[in-house]
């Protein structure tokens, strides 16, 4: 096996770039309330930008997001 090319995983299957390590903004508008959540841990492609989170990621940004909305905030921002 070629060590060099890299795994279907690691491609964008938008562009065919690379998807590297980075950080992503996550925002949920449910009706009167917006929640934006910054520094979210993601895999970023390095070409085209399109941004993938883990499950475990995801998890919690639904935890943050249900929060945010049972204390009824019109805006949340908030940093990971």
């Amino acid at each position: 096996m070629d060590t060099t090319t890299p795994s279907s995983q690691s491609l964008c299957p938008r562009c065919g770039g690379s998807k590297e390590p980075g950080r992503a903004t996550y925002t949920v508008d449910f009706g009167p309330s917006i929640v934006i959540i910054r520094n979210v841990p993601a895999m970023v492609c390095d070409q085209c930008g399109e941004e993938w989170i883990g499950a475990e990621t995801a998890g919690r940004l639904e935890r943050l997001t249900d929060e945010a909305k049972q204390r009824g905030e019109q805006v949340a921002i908030i940093a990971m």
